[in-house]
């Protein structure tokens, strides 16, 4: 099973959109073939110095995919090249 992270905060417009990108990404695939995990810099010291300037952020795997904008046909084909 493939894991993304999605990093970001609250009352974060942008995290709230790449948040919608990667769910209608995830309901297109396989059922159980994307574990979704979400973050936050607020909760989390070591998160914050990494990616605060950069949130929202997408990890896939624990690699980074990517920051700021998601393209939903770029995370698809990621997501089905991880599988």
């Amino acid at each position: 099973m493939t894991t993304l992270t999605l990093i970001g905060k609250p009352d974060c417009h942008l995290c709230d959109v790449a948040r919608e990108v990667v769910e209608t990404v995830v309901a297109d695939l396989p059922e159980d073939a994307v574990d979704v995990e979400e973050l936050s810099i607020a909760d989390d010291p070591a998160l914050y110095a990494v990616w605060w300037e950069k949130i929202p952020v997408v990890l896939i795997d624990g690699e980074l995919y990517g920051h700021w904008r998601v393209s939903p046909d770029r995370l698809r084909a990621a997501l089905v090249a991880a599988r």
